[in-house]
Protein backbone atom coordinates (compact mmCIF):
# COMPACT_ATOMS: atom_id res chain seq x y z
CA UNK A 1 0.00 0.00 0.00
CA UNK A 2 1.09 3.35 -0.88
CA UNK A 3 2.80 5.15 1.98
CA UNK A 4 1.87 8.56 0.86
CA UNK A 5 -1.51 9.94 -0.18
CA UNK A 6 -3.08 12.52 -2.54
CA UNK A 7 -6.26 14.12 -1.41
CA UNK A 8 -7.91 12.26 -4.15
CA UNK A 9 -6.75 8.82 -3.26
CA UNK A 10 -8.32 9.28 0.44
CA UNK A 11 -11.69 7.94 -0.46
CA UNK A 12 -10.08 4.80 -1.80
CA UNK A 13 -6.79 3.93 0.94
CA UNK A 14 -9.66 4.49 3.52
CA UNK A 15 -11.94 1.62 2.10
CA UNK A 16 -8.77 -0.16 1.85
CA UNK A 17 -7.28 -0.02 6.04
CA UNK A 18 -10.67 -1.19 6.46
CA UNK A 19 -10.28 -4.48 4.97
CA UNK A 20 -7.24 -5.16 6.01
CA UNK A 21 -8.62 -4.44 9.72
CA UNK A 22 -11.43 -7.05 8.72
CA UNK A 23 -8.64 -9.85 7.93
CA UNK A 24 -7.50 -10.32 10.59
CA UNK A 25 -10.37 -11.76 12.49
CA UNK A 26 -9.97 -14.55 10.43
CA UNK A 27 -12.94 -16.36 8.04
CA UNK A 28 -15.88 -15.53 9.63
CA UNK A 29 -18.43 -15.78 7.37
CA UNK A 30 -20.47 -12.29 7.77
CA UNK A 31 -17.15 -10.48 8.17
CA UNK A 32 -16.20 -12.36 4.65
CA UNK A 33 -19.48 -11.15 3.33
CA UNK A 34 -18.65 -7.84 4.62
CA UNK A 35 -14.85 -7.56 2.91
CA UNK A 36 -16.70 -8.37 -0.54
CA UNK A 37 -18.92 -5.92 -0.01
CA UNK A 38 -15.81 -3.48 0.80
CA UNK A 39 -13.33 -4.61 -1.93
CA UNK A 40 -16.63 -4.16 -4.99
CA UNK A 41 -16.92 -0.67 -3.42
CA UNK A 42 -12.96 -0.02 -3.53
CA UNK A 43 -12.96 -0.86 -7.17
CA UNK A 44 -16.21 1.26 -8.24
CA UNK A 45 -14.62 3.76 -6.65
CA UNK A 46 -11.05 3.57 -8.29
CA UNK A 47 -13.04 3.27 -11.46
CA UNK A 48 -14.98 6.63 -11.16
CA UNK A 49 -12.10 8.81 -9.53
CA UNK A 50 -9.58 7.64 -12.00
CA UNK A 51 -11.36 7.99 -15.06
CA UNK A 52 -12.45 11.41 -14.26
CA UNK A 53 -8.96 12.86 -13.07
CA UNK A 54 -8.32 16.63 -14.11
CA UNK A 55 -4.63 17.92 -15.46
CA UNK A 56 -3.79 18.78 -12.12
CA UNK A 57 -4.84 15.45 -10.57
CA UNK A 58 -2.94 13.69 -13.17
CA UNK A 59 0.43 16.16 -12.71
CA UNK A 60 0.20 15.24 -8.88
CA UNK A 61 0.03 11.57 -9.67
CA UNK A 62 3.46 11.98 -11.69
CA UNK A 63 4.79 13.36 -8.43
CA UNK A 64 3.44 10.74 -6.35
CA UNK A 65 6.72 10.09 -4.10
CA UNK A 66 5.81 6.05 -3.93
CA UNK A 67 6.15 6.21 -8.19
CA UNK A 68 9.04 4.35 -9.62
CA UNK A 69 11.62 6.20 -10.51
CA UNK A 70 14.52 5.59 -13.27
CA UNK A 71 16.89 3.19 -11.01
CA UNK A 72 13.97 0.86 -9.75
CA UNK A 73 12.41 0.43 -13.45
CA UNK A 74 15.65 -0.20 -14.19
CA UNK A 75 16.27 -2.74 -11.82
CA UNK A 76 13.00 -4.49 -12.59
CA UNK A 77 13.32 -4.48 -16.33
CA UNK A 78 16.90 -5.10 -17.08
CA UNK A 79 19.88 -7.53 -15.68
CA UNK A 80 23.35 -6.91 -15.43
CA UNK A 81 23.15 -2.83 -15.65
CA UNK A 82 26.39 -1.37 -15.59
CA UNK A 83 26.42 2.13 -14.69
CA UNK A 84 28.77 4.60 -15.72
CA UNK A 85 30.14 8.13 -14.53
CA UNK A 86 31.15 11.49 -14.76
CA UNK A 87 31.79 13.57 -18.08
CA UNK A 88 35.25 13.64 -18.26
CA UNK A 89 35.13 17.66 -17.82
CA UNK A 90 34.05 18.34 -14.41
CA UNK A 91 32.29 16.17 -12.33
CA UNK A 92 29.48 13.01 -11.97
CA UNK A 93 25.78 14.07 -11.89
CA UNK A 94 23.92 12.27 -9.74
CA UNK A 95 20.69 13.77 -11.31
CA UNK A 96 21.60 11.69 -13.90
CA UNK A 97 22.01 8.17 -14.36
CA UNK A 98 23.40 5.87 -17.15
CA UNK A 99 25.13 2.34 -18.09
CA UNK A 100 24.88 -0.80 -20.47
CA UNK A 101 22.06 -3.30 -19.60
CA UNK A 102 20.13 -6.09 -21.49
CA UNK A 103 16.38 -5.73 -21.42
CA UNK A 104 15.81 -9.29 -22.43
CA UNK A 105 18.18 -9.95 -25.48
CA UNK A 106 18.83 -6.64 -26.30
CA UNK A 107 21.81 -4.76 -25.23
CA UNK A 108 21.02 -0.89 -24.70
CA UNK A 109 22.65 2.16 -23.35
CA UNK A 110 19.69 3.36 -20.74
CA UNK A 111 20.09 6.74 -19.40
CA UNK A 112 17.63 9.05 -16.95
CA UNK A 113 16.85 11.38 -14.52
CA UNK A 114 16.79 9.96 -10.90
CA UNK A 115 15.24 11.32 -7.75
CA UNK A 116 15.24 10.98 -4.13
CA UNK A 117 13.24 9.41 -1.53
CA UNK A 118 13.64 11.27 1.23
CA UNK A 119 15.96 14.46 2.14
CA UNK A 120 18.93 13.21 2.20
CA UNK A 121 19.13 10.83 -1.44
CA UNK A 122 16.83 13.93 -2.82
CA UNK A 123 20.16 16.27 -1.93
CA UNK A 124 22.30 13.71 -3.01
CA UNK A 125 20.55 13.80 -6.68
CA UNK A 126 19.77 17.35 -6.45
CA UNK A 127 15.63 16.66 -6.63
CA UNK A 128 16.14 15.13 -10.44
CA UNK A 129 17.67 18.20 -11.35
CA UNK A 130 21.06 18.08 -13.69
CA UNK A 131 23.40 20.09 -14.36
CA UNK A 132 25.64 20.56 -17.15
CA UNK A 133 27.60 18.26 -16.30
CA UNK A 134 24.81 15.99 -16.03
CA UNK A 135 23.67 16.30 -19.75
CA UNK A 136 27.71 15.69 -21.02
CA UNK A 137 27.36 12.58 -18.99
CA UNK A 138 24.23 11.55 -21.18
CA UNK A 139 26.34 12.67 -24.53
CA UNK A 140 28.86 10.47 -23.68
CA UNK A 141 27.03 7.66 -23.18
CA UNK A 142 25.06 8.24 -25.92
CA UNK A 143 28.14 8.85 -28.38
CA UNK A 144 29.74 5.57 -27.01
CA UNK A 145 26.39 3.81 -27.80
CA UNK A 146 27.01 4.91 -31.16
CA UNK A 147 30.60 3.45 -31.08
CA UNK A 148 29.65 0.05 -30.39
CA UNK A 149 25.76 0.05 -32.58
CA UNK A 150 23.86 -0.05 -29.23
CA UNK A 151 20.35 1.66 -29.44
CA UNK A 152 19.94 4.51 -26.83
CA UNK A 153 16.55 4.28 -23.78
CA UNK A 154 15.95 7.19 -21.92
CA UNK A 155 13.57 7.52 -19.14
CA UNK A 156 12.58 11.22 -18.42
CA UNK A 157 11.43 12.43 -15.14
CA UNK A 158 12.68 15.78 -14.11
CA UNK A 159 11.26 18.80 -12.31
CA UNK A 160 13.27 20.74 -14.52
CA UNK A 161 17.19 21.55 -15.54
CA UNK A 162 19.02 22.68 -12.14
CA UNK A 163 18.65 27.00 -12.19
CA UNK A 164 21.26 27.36 -9.89
CA UNK A 165 24.04 30.38 -10.93
CA UNK A 166 26.84 27.78 -10.91
CA UNK A 167 24.67 25.71 -13.68
CA UNK A 168 24.34 28.87 -15.84
CA UNK A 169 28.10 29.57 -15.57
CA UNK A 170 29.33 26.32 -16.19
CA UNK A 171 27.37 26.43 -19.54
CA UNK A 172 23.62 24.98 -18.70
CA UNK A 173 21.89 26.15 -21.95
CA UNK A 174 24.90 25.45 -24.53
CA UNK A 175 24.52 21.67 -22.60
CA UNK A 176 21.12 20.86 -23.51
CA UNK A 177 21.18 22.69 -26.85
CA UNK A 178 24.43 20.57 -27.84
CA UNK A 179 22.47 17.36 -26.88
CA UNK A 180 19.61 17.95 -28.63
CA UNK A 181 21.82 18.53 -31.65
CA UNK A 182 23.40 15.42 -31.27
CA UNK A 183 20.74 13.35 -30.56
CA UNK A 184 18.90 14.37 -33.69
CA UNK A 185 21.90 13.02 -35.74
CA UNK A 186 22.59 9.92 -33.60
CA UNK A 187 23.31 6.72 -35.90
CA UNK A 188 21.53 4.06 -33.28
CA UNK A 189 17.76 3.96 -32.88
CA UNK A 190 16.44 6.26 -29.33
CA UNK A 191 13.84 5.07 -27.81
CA UNK A 192 12.19 8.38 -25.10
CA UNK A 193 9.77 6.80 -22.81
CA UNK A 194 8.38 9.63 -20.13
CA UNK A 195 8.09 7.89 -16.85
CA UNK A 196 6.73 10.85 -14.25
CA UNK A 197 7.63 14.78 -14.99
CA UNK A 198 8.93 16.02 -18.13
CA UNK A 199 9.41 19.84 -17.83
CA UNK A 200 10.89 22.05 -19.83
CA UNK A 201 14.62 21.90 -21.69
CA UNK A 202 15.66 19.60 -18.44
CA UNK A 203 13.85 16.71 -19.69
CA UNK A 204 14.16 17.56 -23.58
CA UNK A 205 17.61 17.35 -22.96
CA UNK A 206 17.13 13.86 -23.51
CA UNK A 207 14.26 13.95 -24.95
CA UNK A 208 15.34 13.77 -28.89
CA UNK A 209 14.36 10.35 -30.53
CA UNK A 210 12.97 7.93 -33.09
CA UNK A 211 9.90 7.25 -30.96
CA UNK A 212 8.31 8.90 -28.12
CA UNK A 213 6.71 7.18 -25.28
CA UNK A 214 4.66 8.50 -22.66
CA UNK A 215 3.12 6.68 -19.39
CA UNK A 216 -0.36 7.36 -18.51
CA UNK A 217 -0.18 9.40 -15.54
CA UNK A 218 3.09 11.46 -16.29
CA UNK A 219 3.26 15.01 -17.62
CA UNK A 220 5.35 17.01 -20.25
CA UNK A 221 5.42 20.35 -20.92
CA UNK A 222 7.59 23.52 -21.54
CA UNK A 223 6.69 24.58 -18.43
CA UNK A 224 5.39 23.45 -14.74
CA UNK A 225 1.87 24.39 -13.98
CA UNK A 226 3.16 26.46 -11.12
CA UNK A 227 5.51 28.53 -12.77
CA UNK A 228 3.06 29.40 -15.81
CA UNK A 229 0.75 30.02 -13.01
CA UNK A 230 3.19 32.50 -11.08
CA UNK A 231 4.10 34.52 -14.57
CA UNK A 232 0.53 34.64 -15.94
CA UNK A 233 -1.53 35.48 -12.54
CA UNK A 234 1.37 36.65 -10.44
CA UNK A 235 0.37 34.06 -8.20
CA UNK A 236 0.71 29.56 -7.54
CA UNK A 237 -2.97 29.80 -6.54
CA UNK A 238 -3.99 29.01 -10.55
CA UNK A 239 -1.76 26.44 -10.80
CA UNK A 240 -5.04 24.24 -11.51
CA UNK A 241 -6.11 26.32 -14.50
CA UNK A 242 -2.76 26.61 -15.72
CA UNK A 243 -2.28 22.80 -16.05
CA UNK A 244 -5.96 23.01 -18.25
CA UNK A 245 -4.24 25.63 -20.54
CA UNK A 246 -0.81 24.16 -21.23
CA UNK A 247 -2.64 20.54 -22.04
CA UNK A 248 0.37 18.27 -20.71
CA UNK A 249 -1.13 15.03 -20.37
CA UNK A 250 -0.19 12.14 -22.35
CA UNK A 251 -3.94 12.13 -24.25
CA UNK A 252 -3.30 15.72 -25.06
CA UNK A 253 0.07 15.12 -26.42
CA UNK A 254 -1.09 12.20 -28.08
CA UNK A 255 -3.20 14.37 -30.33
CA UNK A 256 -1.22 17.09 -30.85
CA UNK A 257 1.54 14.62 -32.39
CA UNK A 258 3.60 14.99 -29.64
CA UNK A 259 4.62 12.16 -28.21
CA UNK A 260 3.69 8.11 -30.66
CA UNK A 261 2.49 5.49 -27.70
CA UNK A 262 0.78 5.93 -24.45
CA UNK A 263 1.78 3.80 -22.19
CA UNK A 264 -1.19 2.66 -19.46
CA UNK A 265 -0.39 2.30 -16.27
CA UNK A 266 -2.10 0.06 -13.47
CA UNK A 267 -5.40 1.44 -12.23
CA UNK A 268 -4.57 4.54 -10.01
CA UNK A 269 -1.17 4.81 -11.05
CA UNK A 270 1.99 3.03 -11.38
CA UNK A 271 3.08 3.41 -7.58
CA UNK A 272 0.16 1.24 -6.78
CA UNK A 273 1.91 -1.64 -8.90
CA UNK A 274 5.39 -1.04 -9.97
CA UNK A 275 5.96 -4.30 -11.19
CA UNK A 276 3.24 -4.56 -13.68
CA UNK A 277 3.72 -0.63 -14.32
CA UNK A 278 7.52 -2.21 -15.32
CA UNK A 279 6.24 -5.26 -17.28
CA UNK A 280 4.33 -3.09 -19.49
CA UNK A 281 7.06 -0.27 -20.09
CA UNK A 282 9.44 -2.95 -20.45
CA UNK A 283 7.49 -4.85 -23.70
CA UNK A 284 6.37 -1.07 -25.04
CA UNK A 285 10.40 -0.52 -25.18
CA UNK A 286 11.17 -4.07 -26.64
CA UNK A 287 8.17 -3.54 -29.22
CA UNK A 288 9.67 -0.17 -30.39
CA UNK A 289 13.64 -1.53 -30.56
CA UNK A 290 12.15 -4.61 -32.57
CA UNK A 291 10.79 -1.67 -35.15
CA UNK A 292 13.91 0.31 -35.05
CA UNK A 293 16.01 -2.49 -35.42
CA UNK A 294 14.65 -2.54 -39.51
CA UNK A 295 15.73 0.98 -40.31
CA UNK A 296 19.50 1.74 -41.24
CA UNK A 297 21.47 4.26 -39.79
CA UNK A 298 21.67 6.41 -42.53
CA UNK A 299 17.99 7.00 -42.29
CA UNK A 300 17.70 7.87 -38.81
CA UNK A 301 18.44 11.63 -39.23
CA UNK A 302 16.21 12.40 -42.05
CA UNK A 303 13.29 10.30 -40.51
CA UNK A 304 13.68 12.49 -36.77
CA UNK A 305 14.00 15.70 -39.07
CA UNK A 306 10.29 14.67 -40.35
CA UNK A 307 9.28 13.63 -37.20
CA UNK A 308 9.69 17.12 -35.26
CA UNK A 309 9.29 18.94 -38.50
CA UNK A 310 5.56 17.85 -38.24
CA UNK A 311 4.77 18.94 -34.35
CA UNK A 312 2.66 22.28 -33.66
CA UNK A 313 1.41 24.85 -36.42
CA UNK A 314 2.37 28.23 -37.50
CA UNK A 315 0.40 30.84 -39.74
CA UNK A 316 2.63 32.76 -41.83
Amino acid sequence: MAKSVLEFEKPIIELEQKMEEMRRYGDNPDIALEIGKIEKRVNQLQLSIYAGLTRWQKVQLARHPDRPYTLDYIGMITKDFLELHGDRHFRDDRAIVGGMAHIDDRKVMLIGHQKGRDTKSNVFRNFGMPNPEGYRKALRLMKLAEKFKIPVVTLLDTPGAFPGLEAEERGQAEAIARNLLEMARLRVPIVVAIIGEGASGGALGLGVGDRILMMENSWYSVISPESCSSILWRSWDYKEQAAEALQLTAPDLKKQGIIDEIIPEPLGGAHRNPEQAARVLKEAILQELRQLAKVKPEKFLDRRIEKFSKMGVWVG
